[in-house]
């Protein structure tokens, strides 16, 4: 079946949805719409079987959907409708949710019914975006499946099978809906409003009189205070005081004033001096601790095995949490155990280097520190000679973070995994990472040079048959979790555990005598600096249409040449040698 995808963002649901399709044979297309005339060009251009509208922020027009059969993913259960389906379930407790396989119709989300799937919302504080990639997704894949299975035999259902439907339509959920009241709520019901408008529009508060949109909360159980008093700061973060404890925000984005938006990035970033006299609250890595907090990175052992967690924001590592997590890594490898596990976030294994920050500096500068410590990392996890090395990928990975996970000695990952080992489409960034000797050396040359230049999102399933990675288990997030410290520990307690340590080693040594790694990241980091400082704007345009997700907004361009031209200067004048020094290299 030839179909169409209409949607405002090729995001997770979307990438995992065309995935699904096309291993079963459908011939996909996909369109970023961003008008009505958009859709009816592509319409016109595609001649779909069937279109499918997965995240869409606009309305499909008459003339499209009174011709052809289009299907809506609506993230919410038989009779809800609304754009804020996900914020009202999460902000009034609900404890089931779903997702409905609507057909257009000129009623919003009131069209017929061709699928839905209904499933409990996680227990504790929840995320809208996490919901959004893992049980939302989870769900929305077999309702496609399913509605496509039907479309050629069976008949939709009408809006209310039976009669009635627990869903109602909501209004739009408004800031006012979703406002703090820091005199009155209690650390958990600041925490659901935060996660219930979080990774958008987040909650819209006053710091320092100044407006942020809040985002990323974690709540805290020993810090007080009074209620709204700023208590400390960790790892880029804030603590504020709440009536009953306090609560954790990771990230801030300044209201948009006239043509400049804002960014969202590390609270303390966002915050500038204001931050500055906050007392820095700072964790051992491997410290146990059973109160609520917030922490980025963890270290725990279980017998042999050492298990490094590392849970960023969105997947994205900044030159600062690279470092950290640098040094969490040495750590490990130091101590007595046999093998390290590298356990990325629960919606995000990594996405590689960190475009906001970097957005936000001076961003030909900071995009060289930021791949020049990730080059660090992942030479070090190349490096390791004391311990076998697990890439556990509990959420999807892209562009470094997808390298960073097949740095690893073996590399597993959740079935509903996406994985893009890519770059090219950031602006035609060339990447580093160690990418050209780690990708080869799993799919071959040719492969990699296929999968580099195709950009496009790919499965566990066909990740595993062409050897990105060793294997594909578990049916949720705790399921995997287990059978990755199951088979962790199996290879920690091999009779022949030091044989595979020394063919590891040999392997290695025998790898450095062709081509050294200093050599690969040499050659990787000439392109990425030419990216970075040179005369093409490209990357740095793609970075910042990505960053502000509406397109290019204004910028002193005049300003961004000068600073390039500066770097281009410092660079000649250094000869390549800030490449030459390879895993040293840093500005």
């Amino acid at each position: 079946m030839r179909i169409l995808f209409l949607t405002s963002a090729h995001n997770s649901l979307s990438q995992r949805l065309s995935i699904e399709l096309i291993e079963r044979g459908h011939a996909l297309r996909v369109t970023l719409a961003t008008s009505g005339d958009d859709m009816m060009n592509s319409v016109f251009e595609h001649t779909p079987d069937l279109i499918i509208a997965p995240m869409l922020k606009i309305a499909i027009p008459e003339t499209i959907w009174a011709r052809h059969i289009c299907l809506i993913v609506h993230p919410g259960i038989v009779g809800d409708r609304g754009p804020s389906s996900l914020d009202w379930a999460i902000m009034t407790g609900e404890r089931t949710w779903g997702v409905t396989i609507l057909q257009a119709s000129a009623v919003m989300d009131g069209g017929a019914i061709w699928a839905t799937r209904e499933f409990p919302l996680p227990e504790g504080p929840i995320t809208k975006s996490h919901v959004y990639r893992n049980q939302v997704t989870e769900a929305a894949v077999l309702g496609v499946l399913e509605a496509v299975d039907r479309i050629g035999s069976g008949e939709p259902r009408p809006q209310t099978p039976g009669g009635v439907a627990r869903g109602r339509e909501q209004p739009v959920m408004r800031q006012q809906d979703r406002a703090i009241a820091w005199g009155e709520d209690g650390t958990d019901i600041i925490v659901r409003k935060i996660g219930a408008s979080d990774s958008a529009p987040g909650v819209l508060d006053n710091l320092f009189d100044e407006p942020f949109f809040l985002y990323g909360a974690h709540a805290e159980d020993l810090l007080r205070g009074s209620p709204g008093e700023f208590l400390a700061q960790r790892d880029g973060a804030i603590c504020r005081a709440t009536v009953d404890g306090a609560v954790w925000i990771t990230h801030l984005k300044a209201k948009a004033v006239g043509e400049y938006a804002g960014i969202k990035l590390p609270a303390v970033q966002a915050l500038g001096r204001h931050a500055s006299c906050l007392l820095n609250s700072e964790l051992p890595v491997d410290i146990s601790i059973e109160h609520r907090t917030h922490r980025e990175i963890r270290y725990v052992e279980q017998e042999a095995v050492g298990y490094l967690h590392f849970d960023f924001y969105n997947g994205a590592m900044s030159t600062g949490q690279c470092h950290r997590l640098l040094a969490a890594l040495r750590f490990a490898s130091r101590r007595p155990t046999r093998v390290i596990v590298l356990f990325g976030g629960r919606d995000f294994f990594s996405n590689g280097i960190h475009l906001n920050v970097i957005e936000a500096g001076d961003s030909a500068m900071e995009s060289w520190r930021n791949i020049n410590v990730i080059d660090d990392l992942i030479q070090e996890i190349l490096a390791t000679s004391s311990h076998l090395v697990i890439a556990g990928m509990r959420g999807n990975a892209g562009a470094g973070g997808a390298m960073l996970a097949i740095a690893a000695d073996f590399v597993f990952a959740r079935p509903g995994t996406v994985i893009n080992p890519h770059y090219k489409s950031m602006g035609g960034l060339h990447g580093s990472e160690y990418w050209t000797y780690t990708l080869p050396r799993r799919v071959g040359s040719a492969r990699a040079i296929e999968l580099t230049e195709g950009c496009r999102p790919m499965g566990a399933r066909e990740a595993k048959s062409i050897g990105l990675i060793d294997d594909y288990f578990g049916d949720s997030v705790a399921s995997f979790e287990g059978a990755v410290a199951e088979r962790a520990r199996e290879l920690s307690l091999r009779t022949d555990f030091g044989q595979l340590l020394c063919k590891k080693r040999e392997r290695r040594l025998s790898d450095e005598r062709v081509k050294p790694l200093v050599q690969y990241r040499t050659e990787e980091l000439q392109h990425m600096y030419i990216n970075f400082f040179g005369g093409d704007p490209a990357y740095h345009i793609a970075r910042q249409q990505f960053v502000y997700k509406a397109g290019p907004v204004k910028t002193d361009k005049n300003n961004r040449q000068k600073k390039n031209a500066d770097h281009l200067s410092w660079l000649s004048s250094l000869g390549d040698k800030s490449v030459r020094r390879g895993p040293q290299a840093s500005p």
